[in-house]
């Protein structure tokens, strides 16, 4: 069996090294001056393929995405959509993302925003502290990722929504569907994280008809897509006091260009796309897995359907 490693954003000794002591007879190609007989390679295992370049294996088993993420592989026009792909689910890549949602969330919460202004003043006074089961979290998306911080921030007492696409059931968490349930879920929602998927559906869904849903100085965090946002729209709402603060770790263009006016607007925290990144030690075991259900001839695990995006 032969894989071929296709990604200029990961280094590929982590992954050649973790996936040789899962698969030892699994031979590790890297694109592009290590592919051999474009025929010959089994399995891709990917992140941001050029278009069209997946067409050149004509002998493909199964295509793996090296992140949560499919919208990479979904804008290609040429990805062949026959062959099997699968979204990569990871214990260290969901347990990352929580994370991130639970520093952002608590840190808004405990008004660590303030605090730190404060200490810039030498200004020494309590801002009044709020019970969690007060402070309303809504998550936007209730996938793999966004049902994990979910389930966390219900154990730390918040009170917790989440939308999504169709109803789900989650205890703790007040379930929204929908379009219908979008406008109520907002309405609700003190501090908003979007960990949604990136569809034609859900394009620009935090612009300025959703935002005004909100209630006065509410938080946002997005990490998710930067797509999922009309950056003029967020702007006004920091501006007008709609938002009182924005957390970004995604965006339309990456790197964020130096000139842009998230960097330099007081209300809005950026991250380099860091939310949670792929360990290739703990991903591993799940791509081997994937790749022996194939070889078994089953589906790998969390394949993609292209029609609903994820």
């Amino acid at each position: 069996m032969k894989l071929l490693f296709l990604s200029a954003e990961d280094r590929a000794d982590p992954w050649r090294e973790a996936l040789a002591e899962e698969l030892p007879e699994l031979e590790f190609k890297l694109w592009p001056d290590d592919v051999g007989a474009p025929e010959d390679i089994d399995y891709a295992l990917v992140w941001k393929p050029p278009a069209g370049e997946l067409r050149n294996f004509p002998n493909l088993k199964a295509i793996l995405s090296l992140g949560a993420g499919i919208d990479h592989l979904a804008a290609d026009p040429e990805l062949p959509t026959h062959i099997p792909t699968s979204r990569l689910v990871d214990r260290c890549l969901t347990q990352g993302m929580t994370e991130y949602v639970l520093y952002w969330v608590i840190h808004y919460h405990r008004h660590m925003n303030a605090y730190a202004d404060m200490r810039v003043r030498h200004e020494w006074r309590h801002i009044p502290q709020v019970d969690p089961k007060r402070r309303r979290v809504g998550l936007l998306g209730l996938g793999e990722l966004g049902s994990d911080a979910a389930e966390k921030l219900v154990a730390l007492d918040y009170d917790v929504a989440g939308w999504s696409r169709t109803a789900k059931d989650i205890p703790g968490v007040t379930s929204f569907h929908g379009a219908d349930g979008l406008a109520p879920f907002l309405a609700r929602t003190d501090i908003l994280v979007c960990l949604l998927p990136m569809t034609d559906q859900t394009r620009a869904i935090i612009n300025k008809d959703n935002l005004a849903q909100l209630p006065e100085a509410a938080v946002f965090i997005n990490c998710a897509r930067g797509a999922h946002v009309v950056d003029d729209d967020l702007l006004a709402a920091l501006d007008n006091g709609r938002l009182s603060a924005a957390t970004l770790d995604v965006f339309h263009t990456e790197p964020l260009p130096a000139d842009h006016p998230y960097w330099s607007h007081p209300n809005v925290v950026v991250t380099p796309h860091m939310a949670s990144l792929t360990v290739a030690h703990s991903a591993a075991a799940y791509i081997a897995d994937n790749i022996r259900r194939v070889e078994r001839g089953e589906l790998p695990l969390n394949t993609v359907d292209f029609q609903t995006g994820y």
